[in-house]
C-alpha cells in the first residue's frame, strides 16, 4: 500500500486591525512561503495579520483555513478557502493552535499572547517573528519560542519543527 504524504498544517497568529505595516508585509510573505512549501495555512480568518497571511498564501495557490470566532462564514476575509464557524469568541484561539503542527507568531496583541500560551501548554512548537518575548521566573527570555528575524527564517524553521514534531502521541498533553 502506498502511503499518502502527510500535509503539514501551520497556524499563523498575530495582530488584528492594529497590526503595523511591517507586520502585514511579513505576514503576507510568510503566507506565500507556506503555500510554496505545500503546507496548509490555518489562521483566525479575520483582518490584519490573518488577512495578510491568507492573501500571501492564495497568491501562490495555497490552501487556507480560517477558524472564526463568530457565527457567520461571511465574517471570513476574502482569502479564506475553508471558513470554520465556531461561535466561541476568543476561545477559538485554542482551536487555531491545536489544528496545527507548528505555530508562527507575527506581531500580536493579547489574543496572540493567549495563543502562544496554548501552544506552549500543548507542546506545539512556536516560531516568533517580531512578537512577544516571554520572561521566565529567573528573569531570562524563554527559549521555548524559536525567535527569527525574517519571513524566510520563520517558514524554514516552522517546516523543520513540524517534521520533527509530527510523531503520533500516545496521550494528550494538557495545559
Amino acid at each position: 500500500m502506498i502511503k499518502k504524504k502527510e500535509k503539514i498544517f501551520i497556524s499563523v497568529i498575530g495582530g488584528d486591525k492594529e497590526a503595523s505595516p511591517d507586520a502585514l508585509k511579513n505576514a503576507e510573505e510568510v503566507g506565500k512561503l507556506i503555500a510554496k512549501a505545500g503546507a496548509v495555512l490555518i489562521c483566525g480568518g479575520l483582518k490584519g495579520v490573518m488577512e495578510a497571511v491568507a492573501r500571501g498564501a492564495k497568491s501562490e495557490n495555497g490552501l487556507t483555513i480560517g477558524i472564526l470566532p463568530g457565527g457567520k462564514r461571511e465574517e471570513a476575509n476574502p482569502y479564506i478557502d475553508i471558513p470554520i464557524v465556531t461561535g466561541l469568541g476568543y476561545a477559538r484561539n485554542k482551536l487555531v493552535v491545536k489544528s496545527s503542527q507548528v505555530v508562527i507568531a507575527v506581531d500580536g496583541k493579547y489574543g496572540t499572547l493567549s495563543e502562544i500560551a496554548f501552544a506552549l501548554g500543548y507542546g506545539i512548537p512556536i516560531v516568533g517573528l517580531n512578537t512577544w518575548q516571554l520572561i521566565n521566573s529567573e528573569g531570562k527570555v524563554d527559549q521555548t519560542i524559536n525567535y527569527v528575524r525574517t519571513p524566510e527564517e520563520a517558514v524554514k524553521t516552522a517546516l523543520e519543527l513540524a517534521k520533527e514534531a509530527y510523531k503520533p502521541r500516545s496521550r494528550e498533553k494538557g495545559i
